[in-house]
C-alpha cells in the first residue's frame, strides 16, 4: 500500500516560514526521486522542487533561494522548507513519488 502523507500546511503572514513534510511508505523510497508540486485555484498542478536519490535538487525559478527540499532516507520523509513566503505561494502543495501522489496540504500566505 503506497502512502504519501503530507503535513505542516497552514496559514502564515507574508515573509513567514512553513515546513512541509511528506511521510512515505509502501515503495522503495531510497531509490526514488521525490518532488513537491503545487496547485493554485483554477490552475494546473505545477512543479516546485525535486530531490533525487543522491541528494541532487532542482527548483522552479520562482522559489529558488526561498525554498529548500531535503530527504531523510532513515525516516522515509521528504521536507520542503519554505522561507520568505509570499501571497503568491498560496496553493495546495502535493508530495509526489514515482508511484503516486499525496492528498495535498493547504498553504495560505496572507496578512
Amino acid at each position: 500500500q503506497v502512502q504519501l502523507v503530507e503535513s505542516g500546511g497552514g496559514s502564515v503572514q507574508p515573509g513567514g516560514s512553513l515546513r512541509l513534510s511528506c511521510a512515505a511508505s509502501g515503495f522503495n523510497f531510497n531509490s526514488a526521486t521525490m518532488a513537491w508540486y503545487r496547485q493554485f485555484p483554477g490552475k494546473e498542478r505545477e512543479f516546485v522542487a525535486l530531490i533525487d536519490p543522491l541528494g541532487g535538487t532542482t527548483y522552479v525559478d520562482s522559489v529558488k533561494g526561498r525554498f529548500t527540499i531535503a530527504r531523510d532516507d532513515a525516516q522515509k520523509t521528504v521536507a520542503l522548507q519554505m522561507d520568505s513566503l509570499e501571497p503568491e505561494d498560496t496553493a495546495v502543495y502535493f508530495c509526489r513519488a514515482p508511484v503516486g501522489w499525496g492528498q495535498g496540504t493547504q498553504v495560505t500566505v496572507s496578512s
